[in-house]
């Protein structure tokens, strides 16, 4: 039987839903729209390390992750500081998407999925 269960719920949505042991975000974004991407990503990466934790997981245990981005110019800052935070040899699957817009001043949004 598959187990559902719901974690960190806001008005809208929980923020992580698991399925037998597999963690799904909802998209993330950071909390400061003033800093450039970089500096977002490294917001964004932050909350993914505290929610993890409180379920009992890690970064090193990432499976997938979708980012959506805004500005395509800034990607590299982007990549810089994703691969500061994740090992090498822990990356998981990622696809990078080109959206017009995620609301004011948000530059990127990460949306995740990693096993307990």
């Amino acid at each position: 039987m598959t187990e559902i269960k719901r974690h960190l719920p806001t008005r809208i949505n929980h923020r992580v839903v698991e399925v037998n042991g597999m963690l799904h975000f909802g998209g993330l974004v950071a909390d400061d729209f003033s800093l450039d991407m970089k500096g977002q990503t490294e917001q964004i990466c932050a909350k993914i390390d505290a929610i993890l934790a409180g379920l009992g997981s890690s970064k090193d245990k990432l499976v997938t992750a979708m980012i959506y981005i805004t500005d395509f110019d800034q990607k590299e800052g982007m990549n810089e500081a994703w691969l500061n935070w994740l090992p090498a040899d822990r990356l998981p699957t990622r696809a990078t998407i080109g959206v017009a817009e995620l609301g004011k001043g948000v530059l990127i949004e990460v949306v995740v999925s990693a096993v307990r």
